[in-house]
Order: structure tokens, then C-alpha cells, then sequence
């Protein structure tokens, strides 16, 4: 519906969802936690054993670069029988939702062959019970690595919520093993520690055994299960036929946990929660069927009680829902929990049919102060859920709260699209008004440029006398009689460590880069405060800005000519194994004559803000330009840079009239990133632009987008390619003028 497609953007806006819950989706929740980019501490990292000091526990962290570092985790599997008691551990310091781990062997530059073909993996919440995880057939050994230098990824199909996770190598003891390791998720904000729930039944429908046992429930099972977490907290919630599951070749009932009425005397199944510390809880979210045609319904109604220590409260919170004898879609019942105040809830479940099946239980608290990103993935996972709950349920007072407050949320969506369509028409002239104010500033040496104090982190300057400094082979715009513009980038004082590392970083690389299609830096100071780079000036602007507002009348074969100078500069960071990983329309500068040259000084951070999107606890990214592979596990490569070059591609061809994807949000970008990963034909890829060759779609733009990076084609491939489709252009061109 109409109303659906405007949910989780709302949400995600309005951020209703206070906090992060157990409902994680699981495309989304793949992040690196840490081992690769250094989060993780060494101290953080321990083994039972390790063969040498050069190979010790701190080294096991995944190389995703290039796979040909000499360090890693190796065990001393000749002190110990039994090989497979030998483990790498990581403490992730917090509880965390891990949906993927990561392998690599040592590669030790050609002279190392260690790597483990299998491994293991246990996992603690508390550090002293440790639990072996096994898929949902019962396997326990996950197949590893098969040389040294390539990176296997592995799905934890159940994914595990816990702090602590071994890696445990399976040897015969016939080779030495080594093993590096990256594990992926998200931080687990539900406080759940475990619930204890009966066990599960089975039904007999049509001849047909239907289980609805917890059967991955990691804590201990007998009459009932209990000091463990399964199914209801696995991520995953049921369809609306039971009889079918979300996991391929599993049993009928597989999705649901679910009980008989005939066997609960009293009317109502107990299920105990309890939770790491006390917390103030709103609301508890169930997901349950309704296929009432075969006997079961939602609950009838549900007490929770209350404990804080060591006796439970004797006010309970009662709750009712909305009967449904019209569709039997299966959906999220939201239990208000009235800001109760607890460590442990103990919640009662009256039968209202023969059957009641649960598939997902979460839990909403009001006293966490959480990030801003945590609460935007809690909005859509929430809303998500709210989507799918039936159209015709009643809705009480709370929801028409929420419904108004939608509503405003829209109004103000749609009042930031008209704020936004007149920025952009005024744009142009805002910044003709910006460079003749910035014209007055006049810079008589790099020196004094560096010393001119100013608001902002880049000036447009003239300066005398800058031919002095410049390289014989550097050709750029101005004369020794005239003075040059140019631009200047200045530190604020007061920027802390990293950023006056990043600064000085950005400065050795551009140091190093020579190519007409790549902006020069001229000059530095470093010496004193504040830091300042001075860059060559490129007087249209970038290139996102010049297509729309100046040049709306550009040929495919001008247009194509751009994207071949944008190649030709990729091409020469390729040679230098420099990866850009942020190319984009607004990184790309224009100068005299249609000039082209690659750039990224962060400038225009602040200008295309939308195009950038803050990740659970880490720096905002251009998830729209990225590969699915960047996002979903933090891989920056050549191969991820072509990615974005089809997509900077597609911004020139649209005249970037439009963002890319702009018919998708940030979070279905996302999960659209996921379907990339899964590889089951439903990922969307951006249109054809109406003035795109057939050809160059087909055969550059949709390969710069496959799953596979090693599949898609170099620069080196790219810029001869393109260049071809120009000179074809050119020629078409002149026949027809003739």
C-alpha cells in the first residue's frame, strides 16, 4: 500500500524506535566488528596456545587487502592430543547479534601454507558457559580455507548473540594451522540474556507431523528449556502458512515454537524472560500465527509480571488483543508494558484456539541512551514489522498517537523536497556570490595563505608567484603574468589527533599523484597552525552540479567524453594501487574546455549530505555508490571502485537529474545490498538512462555491478572501451552533419 511504502523512511525520520531490539534484519546486520579495521583490541585477543611469538593471538585479525601478510594466529597443536581443543578467542566487550564470520590462512609472502580447512565455533554471554554452535541440521564444522590468501566467508545460519566467540581448527595433526579471523554483526541492544519456555509440541494435520519444537535453543532442555536463547530471538519470524519455513529443505512448523491448549490445564503457557541489568521497558513485540481455518489464533490475552529482585511484583500488566477472524496472516502483536521497571518479566499466554505459535519475541526499554544509528536500524527493523501487521486490526489510542505524528513527519518530508528543489535552483547563483566574495581574499605566498584565518575548511584564493613552485611537467590554468587561483584547504586548529592524521595522509597521497585527470596539489604548509593544502582550481565546479544547472543540453557523445577522462584518472590510481572509494559525480571538478579531474578533499561533505549515510558505529558513507561487498563487509578494493564508477557513470548519462536509486531509502539501499549477497536474481539494479548507448549499458555499466568482483573489468579495460564508444560517437556525429 501507499501507506507501507512511506513507513520506514517515516520511522526511520520520526526515530520512534527508542532503541535497538532483538529484530534485527539480517541483510542488514552483517557489519565487521572490528578485527580487520583495528576496533577490536589486542588485548582483547587471546588463544590457548600459540606456536611462536610471531604468531601469537593479537596477529589473528583478517587481512582483507591483500591476503599476503606474514602474521597470523597459529596454534601449538603438537603440545595438545587433541587438536580440535585449541581456539583463538575475541571478547567483543558487549553482547552482539553475529551473523557472519570470516577466514584466512597465512600467506607469509609465498613461504607460509598454513591455513585451516575446518573449524569450529563456540560462543559465551557471560564468559564461564560456553556453548558449540551448530547449524539448523545439527553440523558443527564449518568448511574453512582452501589456500592461504583468499578470504572465506561463512552465514551463521542460526546467527549467535554473545560477547565471547572461539575459532577452534579441526586438524588430524598432519600440518600446521594457521588461521585469521573477522566476525560480523551488530551490537545486541535488547538486554536478553535467555528465556525458558516448554517445550514445544507437535501437530498431526492431515496425516502430516508438524513440529513446533525451539530446535535451536542454546541452553538446556528438558521438560522445559531454559538459561538459553533459540528461535524466538534468532532474527528470523515465520510466514504466514506454518506448514512452510523461511529455511530451505527444514521440517513443516520449523519457523514457529508452539503449544496445544490440551496439555495446559490452566489456559496459558509461561514464558520467563530475563534480561543483564534492570530496564525500563515500553513494550514487548510477538510475532504469532492466526491460521485460525487450522486451529490457531493469536493469544487471547497476556499477563506480565514484574521482577527487580528477588520477589516478583504482585501489580501485573494485562493486555488484549484485537480478535481477527478475517485474514490469517501471520503479524508482530505490540504488548504495552506501561514504563514497568524490571530484570526479569514472566508473561502468561492465554489460549484462545487448540494451538498458539510463536516465532519472534523482542523487547522495547525507554532508559538506554543509544546512538543515532542504532536507533535508525531499530526504526526500520520496527517498521518493518508495523508494515505487516493486518490492515484491519483496531487501532487503540498509541497507535493514532504514532498515526499523527506520521502524519506531521510527512508534512515535513514533504516541506525538506520543495526546500530542496529551490536550493537547487538557486544554487548556481549562491555560488557565483560565494566565489566573488572569496575573490577578495589574495594570497601573496602559500604562507600567508595558511596564516589567513577563516570559518571555513576551503578558500578560493589568487595567488602571485605561484609558478615558482610548480613542476615543469604540471600544466594547469593561469600565467606568470596573472595571478593563479586556486584552492586552499586549511585544518581548524583545534581538529583533534586523527583528524590532523587524515589531513596529513591525504597530503602524502595527493603528493604522489600525477595525471591530468587528477587534481594537483601545488603546495603545503606544515609547519605551523593551521595545516593548509593548496590544490589547483577548477573553475565550473564539480561535475554533479555542472550537468544539472549549466549543461542540460549535453550530447551522449560529450557526455561519454567525460566519462572517459573520469577512466583515464581511475586508470592511473589503479596502476598505483589506489583505491578512491568515494568516486562520485560531486568528487569529480570541471575546468576550462570540459576538463575532468578526479578529486576528493571532503569538500563536498557538506553540499551532498544526502548522499551520504551513517552506519552503526562507523563514519558516514555514500552507500549508494557502493558495492554490496563494501557495505555488508567493509571491503574497499579496485573492484569496488569500478562498482562506483558505473554508478558515476549512470549520474552523467541522467544529467544527474536524480540521486541514484532515489525510489529506494537508505535502508532499502541496504537490503538491496543483501540481495546482492544472496544471488536469487532479486536484486534491482539502477535503469538505463534514456540517452545511454544500449551497448555501453549492457556491456560496461551492468558488469561494473557484478556480485562477483573478480568478474568485473578493470580500468585497464574500461578506459579503452569507452574510448572506442566516443570515437563511434564522434563518427556517427560527423556523418550526420554531413
Amino acid at each position: 500500500t501507499g501507506w507501507s511504502a512511506l513507513s520506514r523512511p517515516l520511522l526511520a525520520l520520526l526515530g520512534l524506535a527508542a532503541t535497538h531490539d532483538a529484530l534485527c534484519v539480517l541483510e542488514i546486520c552483517r557489519y565487521p566488528l572490528g578485527m580487520t579495521g583495528g576496533q577490536i583490541q589486542d588485548e582483547d585477543i587471546s588463544a590457548s596456545s600459540q606456536w611462536s611469538e610471531s604468531t601469537a593471538a593479537r596477529f589473528g585479525r583478517l587481512d582483507f587487502d591483500n591476503g599476503d601478510g606474514d602474521g597470523a594466529w597459529c596454534p601449538d597443536v603438537a603440545s595438545e592430543p587433541d587438536g580440535l581443543k585449541e581456539y583463538l578467542q575475541v571478547d567483543l566487550r558487549s553482547l552482539h547479534f553475529v551473523t557472519l564470520v570470516g577466514t584466512q590462512g597465512r600467506h607469509a609472502d609465498g613461504m607460509g601454507k598454513e591455513y585451516a580447512q575446518r573449524y569450529r565455533v563456540q560462543y559465551s554471554r557471560d564468559g564461564s558457559s560456553w556453548v558449540g554452535w551448530k547449524d539448523r541440521k545439527g553440523r558443527q564444522v564449518i568448511e574453512g580455507n582452501r589456500n592461504t590468501y583468499d578470504v572465506v566467508l561463512k552465514d551463521l545460519e542460526p546467527p549467535i548473540i554473545a560477547r565471547f566467540v572461539r575459532f577452534l581448527p579441526v586438524t588430524d595433526l598432519s600440518q600446521f594451522v594457521c588461521m585469521r579471523v573477522e566476525l560480523y554483526g551488530c551490537e545486541w541492544l535488547d538486554g536478553l540474556m535467555s528465556y525458558s519456555i516448554p517445550e514445544g509440541h507437535q501437530m498431526i494435520y492431515r496425516g502430516l507431523d508438524v513440529f513446533f519444537n525451539d530446535s535451536v535453543y542454546d541452553g538446556v532442555s528438558a521438560d522445559r528449556q531454559t538459561k538459553g536463547l533459540g528461535q524466538l530471538t534468532d532474527g528470523t519470524w515465520g510466514l504466514d502458512d506454518f506448514l512452510h519455513s523461511h529455511v530451505y529443505a527444514m521440517w513443516p512448523g520449523y519457523d514457529y515454537v508452539g503449544w496445544s491448549n490440551k496439555s495446559f490445564p490452566k489456559g496459558y503457557v509461561e514464558i520467563f524472560f530475563e534480561f543483564d541489568h534492570v530496564r525500563n521497558f515500553t513494550s514487548m513485540k510477538v510475532h504469532c500465527s492466526n491460521m485460525f481455518s487450522r486451529g490457531v489464533k493469536l493469544f487471547r490475552q497476556v499477563t506480565c509480571f514484574f521482577r527487580s529482585g528477588s520477589e516478583w511484583e504482585a501489580d501485573p500488566v494485562t493486555f488484549r488483543p484485537a480478535e481477527d477472524r478475517v485474514t490469517q496472516a501471520s503479524r508482530f502483536v505490540a504488548v504495552p508494558l506501561g514504563d514497568r521497571t524490571a530484570s526479569a518479566i514472566k508473561c502468561r499466554f492465554h489460549f484462545s484456539d487448540l494451538w498458539m505459535l510463536f516465532s519472534e519475541v523482542a523487547f522495547q526499554s525507554g532508559d538506554r541512551g543509544v546512538s543515532l544509528a542504532a536507533r535508525r536500524h531499530a526504526a526500520a527493523a520496527l517498521w518493518w514489522i508495523t508494515c505487516r501487521e493486518d490492515p484491519t486490526h483496531k487501532v487503540d489510542d498509541s497507535n493514532t498517537r504514532i498515526l499523527i505524528g506520521c502524519l506531521v513527519a510527512i508534512i515535513a518530508i514533504l516541506f525538506t523536497i520543495i526546500v530542496i528543489i529551490l536550493w537547487r535552483q538557486v544554487w548556481q547563483k549562491m555560488l557565483e556570490k560565494v566565489k566573488r566574495s572569496f575573490l577578495s581574499i589574495t594570497c601573496r605566498s602559500p604562507q600567508t595563505t595558511a596564516a589567513t584565518p577563516s570559518l571555513l575548511p576551503v578558500h578560493l584564493c589568487e595567488a602571485d608567484g605561484m609558478q615558482d613552485f610548480l613542476d615543469e611537467d604540471l600544466s594547469i590554468e593561469g600565467t606568470n603574468e596573472s595571478p593563479l587561483l586556486v584552492a586552499v584547504k586549511t585544518l581548524r586548529e583545534d581538529a583533534n589527533k586523527n583528524a590532523r592524521n587524515d589531513f596529513l595522509k591525504e597530503i602524502r597521497i595527493m603528493s604522489r599523484l600525477r595525471d591530468p585527470n587528477i587534481v594537483r596539489l601545488l603546495a603545503v604548509c606544515v609547519d605551523t597552525d593551521p595545516l593548509c593544502m593548496i590544490t589547483e582550481y577548477m573553475e565550473n565546479g564539480d561535475l554533479n552540479q555542472f550537468l544539472f544547472v549549466e549543461n542540460t543540453k549535453e550530447t551522449s557523445q560529450h557526455l561519454i567524453g567525460m566519462a572517459v577522462q573520469i577512466a583515464s584518472g581511475m586508470k592511473y590510481l589503479s596502476s598505483l594501487n589506489f583505491v578512491h572509494r568515494d568516486l562520485a559525480t560531486r568528487n569529480c571538478l570541471v575546468g576550462r574546455n570540459f576538463t575532468i579531474k578526479i578529486a576528493d578533499f571532503g569538500m563536498s561533505r557538506n553540499l551532498y549530505r544526502g548522499d551520504y549515510y551513517r552506519i552503526q558505529g562507523r563514519a558516514v558513507l555514500p552507500i549508494r555508490w557502493m558495492s554490496w561487498e563494501s557495505i555488508l563487509l567493509g571491503k574497499f578494493t579496485m573492484a569496488s571502485d569500478v562498482w562506483a564508477f558505473g554508478v558515476t557513470l549512470w549520474e552523467i548519462l541522467t544529467l544527474c537529474e536524480e540521486q541514484p536509486y532515489s525510489q529506494l531509502s537508505d535502508e532499502q539501499v541496504i537490503e538491496n545490498t543483501g540481495e546482492f549477497f544472496r544471488d536469487h536474481g532479486k536484486q534491482v539494479y539502477l535503469p538505463k538512462p534514456p540517452c545511454c548507448p544500449d551497448k555501453v549499458y549492457t556491456e560496461l555499466m551492468l558488469s561494473c555491478w557484478r556480485r562477483n568482483a573478480k568478474q568485473r573489468p578493470s580500468f585497464q579495460e574500461i578506459h579503452p572501451y569507452l574510448n572506442r564508444s566516443f570515437c563511434l560517437l564522434a563518427l556517427r556525429a560527423l556523418r550526420t552533419a554531413r
